[in-house]
């Protein structure tokens, strides 16, 4: 069994947590201590229940808690070379494991398999956890999606799946044009149709649950992310949903 919950999405901090039997995994962490520990209790999780963390990629909205909140509670954290790199001074004293993105591995009753994206980051990565029977694909942070991506997450059983925008919105907004093109660019962010694309050309056959997250405050809506995925999944019996800032989502299981 899969279980996950998000802790919070969106550009002012990211969390993750996937669990099966009594493993654990936090998958990035942009939020203080504090906060971390107040979300965690809202789903009934406390740092002891943690089995470690996974980062994505060295972003503050996804990294800025991980290596305090790793070192205070004596935490590994899996992440690139690449992202390493570029967090190599926060990450001192914590047990830090490197993450090759072409190769599997298991914590405990959990196995991963990393994926690289494109983003305009040093190494970014996202995965697809499995417990040998379902699996559970993360895509976010990705400015566009690779023949990789889609055959790693064809067939997968749950998806939490960026929208980060609405092109409309985005194109109207008063961000500056440089900023709209980092956004939309290719190392920048999915936008709402491409995150439908996407799944019309992945195996939707198996798929329980599809949560978009990281929506843009300013640059989306969620009744936009949600039009946008169900024309995609028409037909489909799943259930779709969207994650915010302030509450994440709770948890949800795959069957």
């Amino acid at each position: 069994m899969i279980r996950f919950a998000s802790l919070g999405s969106g550009s002012a901090g990211n969390a993750l947590l996937v669990e099966s039997g009594a493993t654990c995994l936090m998958v990035d962490c942009g939020f203080g201590q504090r906060e971390t520990l107040r979300r965690l209790a809202r789903v009934g999780r406390s740092p002891e229940d943690l089995s470690g963390i996974l980062v994505t990629h060295e972003h503050g909205d996804h990294v800025g808690g991980v290596f305090p909140f790793a070192r205070r509670y004596g935490l590994p954290v899996w992440l690139s070379y690449g992202t390493l790199m570029a967090c190599e001074a926060a990450a001192r004293g914590v047990d830090v494991r490197i993450v090759d993105s072409c190769r599997r591995f298991h914590v405990d009753a959990l196995e991963i398999q990393p994926f690289p994206v494109p983003h305009d980051a040093r190494e970014p990565l996202q995965f697809v956890f499995s417990d040998g029977l379902r699996h559970l694909g993360l895509l976010t942070d990705a400015g566009e999606v690779t023949p990789h991506i889609r055959d790693v997450l064809s067939g997968v059983d749950a998806l939490i799946l960026e929208c980060n925008h609405d092109a409309a919105l985005l194109a109207a907004s008063n961000y500056p044009v440089s900023l709209q093109r980092r956004i939309a660019g290719r190392f920048g962010h999915l936008e709402n149709s491409v995150a439908a694309d996407l799944l019309r050309a992945i195996d939707c056959s198996r798929l329980q649950h599809l949560v978009a997250v990281h929506l843009s405050e300013s640059n989306n809506r969620p009744d936009l992310a949600l039009r946008a995925l169900a024309s995609a999944v028409d037909g489909v019996d799943l259930r779709v949903a969207v994650a915010c800032q302030a509450e994440g989502f709770s948890w949800r299981q795959i069957d």
